[in-house]
């Protein structure tokens, strides 16, 4: 109960005509590709009929947005519970449409018993349509919060030098602008740093390691571990790509992929909430 009385952490869209065309296409290509729930018994033209059903999701999915906005924008704290409600609530609609629609074609009498086995098969389909929904919001929300981080960030250390040790007797010191930093890889005794100057992107080794390079830059909020072996300035990442098992960051121009481990994803969630 704790879980669903708190806050939905996804913004919620307000592209409803676009939202409305991708689920109705996901049920469009679960019925045509797949052809689940006896749909390959159908003898007549299966692309006609599994647009129709499409067809008909698409416009439920459309006059429950219209719907669902002002309830939205009246409840103070969009909560999980309300979050669940509304997908049962989509899922019931798209039911009822269908079935009304799918009693027209095969020429069979309404009943609840009939319903509540329609309403089964529709859920089933209504599970795959949602976590694919809730994917993209996800990944939406990631982005979106990475594009705050940065700008936010990036604005208030643009005068910011840091300096990371080289502990080699005869080693030199690399200094250089904070925003320019890009990421830093663990090379058994070395690190290798790789940073921007005049454009172009260069890595420099320096005899120290990880821990000490974090010690050294442990005082700026966007210098994030991300992997055992890789540190990686958050400023300079221009998308990131994965899921909970993992993401591969890119950082502006430079060719190398940083991967976030698994281990590291939940911090990278929490600094970027």
């Amino acid at each position: 109960m704790s879980i669903l009385t708190r806050k939905y952490p996804f913004p919620q869209s307000s592209h409803w005509l676009r939202d409305s065309i991708i689920d109705s296409a996901i049920v469009f290509l679960i019925l045509f590709l797949l052809q689940p729930f006896g749909f390959n018994m159908y003898q007549g033209n299966k692309l006609l009929l599994a647009l129709l059903f499409g067809a008909v999701t698409f416009g439920c999915c459309l006059l429950f947005g219209q719907v669902h906005k002002p309830i939205y924008r009246r409840v103070a704290t969009w909560r999980i519970w309300h979050q669940a409600v509304t997908v049962l609530l989509l899922i019931l609609l798209v039911s009822i449409g269908n079935y009304l629609v799918c009693s027209v074609v095969f020429d069979f009498s309404i009943t609840f018993s009939s319903f509540l086995l329609f309403l089964y098969w529709t859920l089933i389909i209504g599970v795959i349509v949602t976590v694919c929904s809730i994917s993209l919001s996800y990944y939406r929300h990631l982005r979106n919060q990475l594009e705050m981080l940065l700008d936010k960030t990036t604005e208030q250390q643009t005068d910011i030098s840091v300096t990371i040790h080289d502990t080699n007797v005869r080693g030199n010191d690399l200094q250089l602008p904070i925003n320019d930093l890009l990421y830093i890889e663990a090379q058994k005794n070395n690190v290798a740093v790789s940073y921007m100057k005049e454009g172009k992107n260069i890595t420099t080794e320096l005899h120290t390691t990880l821990a000490a390079v974090l010690d050294d830059l442990k005082d700026y909020e966007n210098i994030f571990q991300c992997h055992r072996s890789f540190v990686v300035n958050l400023n300079n990442i221009s998308s990131a790509q994965g899921n909970s098992n993992g993401y591969q960051l890119k950082l502006g121009k430079c060719p190398t992929i940083v991967p976030v481990s698994r281990t590291y994803v939940p911090k990278l969630r929490s600094f970027i909430a």
